[in-house]
């Protein structure tokens, strides 16, 4: 049985700075207050056990705590997308009926019926603290919805614990973290911080969305780590200007995909050690994270302790060394389900395995390479395309800031690859031969780009991934 970590934290050492905000510091005795009155509010409205609350909302403390205060009374958080719109709010909604409907002030048009998440903390206070198991369901979570509609991903206390000391086993022990809290918190990786620091008794630095001038200063401020992606890793080692991480900082995790080798090369030359991870809604955040030890930015390291990789044929039979397949993951930090997806659920899981839809390869040392999605993957007249190789190698020229690659039909070859790159600032474009010579040095013809097009900035989701059905948009419409 697990009791709330803020009550615990301010038993234990209630003047411990818990959250900061904009200027505004809570510690643990004051977080619990604060949450104290969250549960109050809840009760009055009747919620409780296994009941839903959505919330639509940016980064706000009133977040968190909504988050300990639905723990306490053993009801399920449902953070819905903030860049969502109303229509592609309200299926959502409809899936996970839940009991109450929170928004913040700005987005309150965006869900019909939704209260004032700033005015709905009660001004009583409630001292409820239910106990939770392994299995006790804290969120539904919606996945990014990029190949179709979204689902609703059911992690448990026993998810986002395990996942808390498996990371912490990797990245190696900290007696009181300062997380950064860029990543908005209805993603799972922003979640995964804020939980972090409350199991481990350390502090959420809680940003509303990312800045890169914000991350420079919070990383001189005392920072401890940060959770980023390479465009965004980029963006501050560009603010930085060379200027040396403190002792204080110990490390950036970078999701979203291969970095380049020359970002890590920058990121190296100011001390700042950046772990590769590769992770998914589904497993609690990540699955495997280089560890400090032995990085070298050429693969997402090796699964977290507890968890389990493997990668299988369309057959379901393993694959070794150096052979490519479906990716899979067994652990205690996988979901419970989807919610009310019985289907969806069953679909997901192969003899308690998670079946991800990724594509990769482990090494004999066991570190995962990831290749593609499965419905990213181009097939060019038999021969299997891996966007992600075409990608990092587009990556590493001088005049690109980053690429991707989609799969068009083609009526010769079935489908050929199409690369779309951001221009690097103040770098000159090359043009369509010169980009050809770059990619054949490192890829076999049949994996060249038929075409190149050159876009102002790659669309992205709301969790950073590569919006691919808007790049193919663009090629339709033009």
């Amino acid at each position: 049985m697990f009791g709330c970590p803020i009550r615990e934290g301010a038993r234990v050492h209630p003047e411990a700075e818990a959250l900061t905000y904009a200027g505004h510091s809570w510690s643990y005795g004051a977080l619990d207050a604060e949450v104290n009155r969250w549960v109050a509010a809840l009760e009055a409205r009747g919620i409780g056990a296994g009941q839903r609350v959505a919330l639509l909302s940016t980064n706000q403390p009133a977040c968190v705590f909504l988050f300990w205060a639905l723990g306490r009374l053993g009801a399920l958080l449902a953070p819905l997308n903030a860049r969502l719109t109303r229509a592609e709010l309200a299926p959502l909604v409809e899936d996970i009926a839940p009991a109450l409907t929170l928004a913040m002030g700005a987005l309150r048009d965006r869900l019909p019926g939704a209260e004032s998440l700033e005015t709905f903390a009660s001004s009583s206070t409630s001292t409820i603290c239910g106990s939770l198991t392994e299995d006790s369901a804290r969120v539904v979570l919606f996945t990014s919805g990029t190949t179709g509609r979204p689902k609703g991903a059911v992690l448990t206390e026993g998810n986002f614990r395990a996942s808390c000391r498996a990371s912490a086993e990797n990245l190696g022990s900290h007696p009181a973290p300062r997380w950064l809290g860029t990543l908005p918190l209805f993603h799972v990786g922003g979640l995964a911080m804020l939980t972090r620091t409350s199991y481990e008794g350390g502090c959420l630095v809680l940003h509303e969305r990312f800045d890169a001038d914000a991350t420079s200063r919070a990383i001189d401020e005392g920072v401890t780590h940060v959770s980023l992606v390479a465009t965004t890793l980029e963006r501050v080692l560009d603010v930085r200007a060379g200027h040396r991480v403190p002792e204080t900082f110990k490390l950036a995790l970078i999701g979203g995909g291969p970095v380049p080798v020359f970002l890590l090369e920058r990121a190296r030359a100011v001390g700042l050690l950046a772990l590769q991870t590769y992770g998914l809604t589904e497993a609690c955040s990540q699955v495997t994270t280089e560890s400090p030890a032995e990085a070298d930015g050429k693969t997402a390291g090796r699964p977290l302790p507890g968890t389990q990789v493997r990668i299988v044929g369309d057959d379901g039979e393993a694959r070794g060394p150096g052979e490519e397949g479906n990716i899979e993951v067994r652990g205690p930090t996988v979901m419970a389900g989807y919610w009310n997806r019985p289907d969806a659920t069953r679909e997901a899981f192969r003899d308690g395995w998670l079946h991800t839809k990724d594509l990769g390869a482990l090494d004999a040392r066991g570190r995962l390479t990831v290749l593609s999605r499965r419905t990213d993957l181009i097939v060019r007249g038999g021969e299997n395309i891996y966007p992600a190789e075409v990608e990092a190698v587009l990556a590493n020229h001088p005049s690109v800031q980053e690429a991707a690659v989609i799969g068009v039909p083609d009526a010769r070859w079935g489908e050929v690859p199409v690369a779309f790159l951001a221009p690097r600032t103040g770098q000159p474009r090359p043009d369509a031969q010169g980009l050809e010579t770059w990619c054949r040095e490192s890829l076999a013809g049949f994996k060249l780009p038929t075409r190149f097009v050159w876009v102002d900035t790659l669309p992205r989701n709301a969790m950073g991934k590569l919006e691919r059905t808007a790049l193919r948009k663009v090629l339709t419409e033009g």
